[in-house]
C-alpha cells in the first residue's frame, strides 16, 4: 500500500494543496485512510500529521478505519423522513444484520445516516460506494442486498432504468430524474453549444462583458445577491499573479438540487460561463467544487471539458483570443454542507478543513493560493451566457425591476409534481403551488433550512375569521388580508429549495426538530456561538414539546438566535433560524405546549426525582407529609 500512495502523491507532484484529491484516491484504492498512511502523507507533503487528520476527521465520506465492502449512506433529511425512510433504515438493518453506525461482522455491509443527497424530488435515497439508490422501499432494500450478497456488482441490482436525459449517458447510467417542470431563460433546448465563445465573444472587450452584466443587474444565485457584474468588475482590478474563477456546485442545502440538473443536462452551459467570466476578470484558472454526492456525475463532467480542449475553448489562445488562456479542474469535496460557503470551500480546494475564513480580506482580494478568486454558483455562471447571447435589456425583460431574470426552484415535499421549476422572479407563492399541484399546505421552508418556514398567512387567501381560527390558540390579532409573498430580494429571497408540508405534518416536533439536528451536525466547530447555541436551542424546544415548557422559554430561544448572528459564517448566523422562523409564523404552536400562565417551570416533583435518585444509588427514602 505504501507504494501505491507514493504513487497516488506523485500523480499530484506531492502537491500539499491537493491533499483532497491525495485522500480521495487513497479511499478509493482501500477504502481508509489510517495512521500509517497519515504519517506517510505528513513526511511526503512537508505538513504535519495534525493538519491531515484535521481534514481526514473534518469530512463525512473520509474515514480513518476500515469500512465495508458495501458502504450504505441513507439520507436522513426531512424529505426522506416524510416519504418512509423509517421503514427503508429497518428494512436496511433487517436485511444486513447491522445496525446503523456499524459494519457486518462479515465485513460487507457498513450501515450509515447523512445529511441530504440531493435527491429531495425521489426520496428515500442512498448512496452505495457512490452509486445512486432513489425511490427506496423496504422491498427494493430485500431484493438489492439479497443481490449483493449473491454475487451480483451494484449495476446488477440497480431497480429502475436509467432517468431520462443525459443520466442515461453511458458516462453516468443512473437511476436519477431530472423532473423538470418548468423550463424559461436556462431550461431551454434553443440553447447552441458554445456558440457566445465562438461567435460572439471576439465582438466584446473584458469591459464591455462586464459592463452588459451589470446593465443585466444579474445577482448572485447562491441566496446572498451580491451585483454579478461588481464581483467580475473588482475581480479585474485586483492584482495577481493568477486570477481565479471557482463555480461552487456544492449545494449542500437540504431540500436543493436544481445544480444537479443544470450539471447533468447543461453543463456546457455553465462551463461556457466560467469562461466568459474568465475572459472578463483576466482569470487564468478554474476551478469547480463539486459535491461528493455528485461524485457519478464526474466522469461525464471531465468528458465535457476534454471536448471544449478539443475545439480550442479551454487551454492556450481560446478560439483564437491572443494570451487568452484559461483551463477548468473539477475537484470533488467530500461531505460537509458549510463548504458551500465561499471561503471555507476555498480552504477545501486547498486541502483543508472546510473553516470559513475572517473578512476581510475578500476572496475577489485574497482567494485561492492568495490570488484574487471570484466564486460564482452554477445558475450565475450559466444566466452570463445567456446574458451575453441576448443582451442586457433582453434579461432585464424578465423577472421585476430589482430581481431580473429567472430562478431555477427545486420544489419537494408534500405536492404531486416535485421537481425543478425555472420562473420569472416576482413569481407568487400561490402560483408556485398551484404549478407544482399542492393542497392543504400548512406551511412551506423557502430557501432551506437556513430560510425562512411561512404560513398560510403568506400564500393563501383565508378570510378574516379563517385567519383568527389559525391563530385562536395563541390568541393574536391578525390583520384582516393575506399577503401572498413573492420571490424577489426585496420580498422573498431564495438559493432556490422549497419543500412544502401539509396539514397532517407535526412541524415542531419533526421538522424544525430535524432541520436543527443538521445544523448541529453540520457545524465546524469554529465559532462558540454555532458550536454550542444550536444543541441548547434544540435541548429547549425538546423540553417545551415535552410538557414543561413556559413562556419565557419562547423569549429565551429569541434571545439566543439573535446571539447567533453574531457567528462568522452564514451557517453560524442562520443555525437557529428553524425555530426562529416558525415561532415568528407558528407561533400558537409553541404556545399550545407551554404551560398557561406560568413564568416558570412548576412541573418538578421532588418525589419522583428522589425516587430516582435512591434507584440509582440503591436507598430508600421514606417521606413523611408534615401539617
Amino acid at each position: 500500500m505504501k507504494e501505491k500512495i507514493n504513487q497516488i502523491i506523485n500523480r499530484y507532484s506531492a502537491d500539499r494543496n491537493r491533499l483532497m484529491d491525495i485522500l480521495l484516491d487513497i479511499h478509493e484504492v482501500q477504502g481508509y485512510v489510517d495512521k500509517d498512511d497519515i504519517k506517510l502523507l505528513a513526511e511526503t507533503l512537508e505538513i504535519s500529521m495534525a493538519e491531515i487528520n484535521e481534514t481526514v476527521s473534518f469530512y463525512h465520506f473520509f474515514s480513518d478505519k476500515p469500512r465495508a465492502k458495501y458502504n450504505v449512506f441513507l439520507n436522513k433529511g426531512i424529505t426522506a423522513q416524510m416519504s418512509g425512510r423509517k421503514a427503508v433504515k429497518e428494512a436496511f438493518e433487517n436485511s444486513c444484520g447491522v445496525a446503523f453506525g456499524q459494519v457486518s461482522d462479515d465485513g460487507m455491509f457498513g450501515l450509515n445516516d447523512t445529511s441530504c443527497i440531493g435527491m429531495n424530488d425521489q426520496d428515500p435515497a442512498a448512496l452505495i460506494n457512490d452509486v445512486v439508490f432513489t425511490n427506496l422501499t423496504a422491498y427494493r432494500v430485500e431484493k438489492l442486498i439479497s443481490g449483493l450478497r449473491e454475487g451480483k456488482e451494484l449495476n446488477q441490482v440497480i431497480y429502475e432504468s436509467y432517468g431520462d436525459g443525459h443520466n442515461a449517458d453511458p458516462d453516468v447510467q443512473s437511476m436519477v430524474y431530472n423532473h423538470i417542470r418548468k423550463g424559461s431563460i436556462l431550461l431551454n433546448n434553443d440553447y447552441q453549444r458554445f456558440e457566445v465563445l465562438q461567435k460572439e465573444l471576439k465582438k466584446h472587450s473584458p469591459q464591455d462583458v462586464i459592463q452588459i452584466i451589470e446593465d443585466s443587474n444579474l445577482r448572485g444565485r447562491g441566496g446572498a445577491g451580491f451585483p454579478t457584474g461588481m464581483k467580475w468588475r473588482f475581480g479585474r482590478l485586483v492584482e495577481g499573479e493568477h486570477r481565479v474563477i471557482i463555480c461552487n456546485a456544492d449545494e449542500g442545502e437540504p431540500g436543493t438540487f436544481k445544480d444537479r440538473v443544470m450539471l447533468t443536462e447543461f453543463p456546457d452551459l455553465v462551463f461556457e460561463g466560467m469562461v466568459i467570466a474568465a475572459y472578463a476578470t483576466g482569470a487564468d484558472l478554474g476551478l469547480v467544487y463539486l459535491r461528493y454526492e455528485y461524485k457519478y456525475l464526474l466522469k461525464y463532467l471531465n468528458k465535457i471539458l476534454a471536448e471544449m480542449r478539443e475545439q480550442n475553448l479551454l487551454g492556450k489562445n481560446i478560439n483564437g483570443v491572443k494570451e487568452f488562456n484559461f483551463d477548468i479542474r473539477i475537484q470533488l469535496g467530500a461531505g460537509a454542507y458549510v463548504c458551500g460557503e465561499e471561503s471555507a470551500l476555498i480552504e477545501s480546494l486547498e486541502g483543508k478543513r472546510g473553516e470559513p475564513r475572517d473578512k476581510p480580506p475578500f476572496p475577489v482580494e485574497k482567494g485561492y493560493k492568495e490570488y484574487p478568486t471570484i466564486v460564482n454558483n452554477v445558475e450565475t455562471l450559466a444566466s452570463a451566457v445567456r446574458i451575453l447571447k441576448n443582451g442586457a435589456e433582453w434579461y432585464s425583460s424578465f423577472g421585476t425591476k430589482d430581481s431580473t431574470g429567472t430562478k431555477l426552484l427545486s420544489i419537494s415535499g408534500d405536492c404531486k409534481f416535485p421537481g425543478i421549476y425555472e420562473v420569472e422572479w416576482g413569481t407568487s407563492i400561490t402560483e408556485v403551488l398551484e404549478m407544482c399541484g399542492a393542497d392543504e399546505v400548512q406551511a412551506i421552508q423557502v430557501g432551506g433550512p437556513s430560510g425562512m418556514l411561512i404560513g398560510p398567512h403568506d400564500f393563501d387567501n383565508l378570510t378574516s375569521s379563517e385567519l383568527m381560527k389559525w391563530h385562536k390558540p395563541s390568541g393574536m390579532m391578525v390583520a384582516e388580508k393575506f399577503f401572498d409573498r413573492k420571490l424577489s430580494y426585496s420580498d422573498l429571497p431564495t438559493g432556490g429549495s422549497m419543500i412544502i408540508f401539509n396539514n397532517e405534518r407535526e412541524l415542531l416536533r419533526d421538522v424544525v426538530m430535524n432541520f436543527m439536528d443538521f445544523f448541529i451536525e453540520e457545524s465546524c466547530g469554529s465559532c462558540s456561538t454555532c458550536r454550542n447555541l444550536p444543541f441548547i436551542m434544540k435541548k429547549k424546544l425538546e423540553k417545551i414539546l415535552n410538557g414543561h415548557g413556559v413562556r419565557q422559554d419562547i423569549d429565551d430561544l429569541l434571545s439566543w438566535g439573535k446571539t447567533l448572528k453574531v457567528s462568522r459564517c452564514g451557517l453560524g448566523q442562520t443555525a437557529g433560524n428553524p425555530i426562529l422562523t416558525s415561532i415568528l409564523n407558528f407561533r400558537h404552536l409553541y404556545e399550545q405546549h407551554v404551560q398557561a400562565m406560568a413564568d416558570y417551570d412548576n412541573l418538578f416533583d421532588i418525589t419522583k426525582s428522589v425516587e430516582a435518585a435512591n434507584k440509582f444509588v440503591g436507598r430508600k427514602t421514606e417521606f413523611h407529609q408534615s401539617n
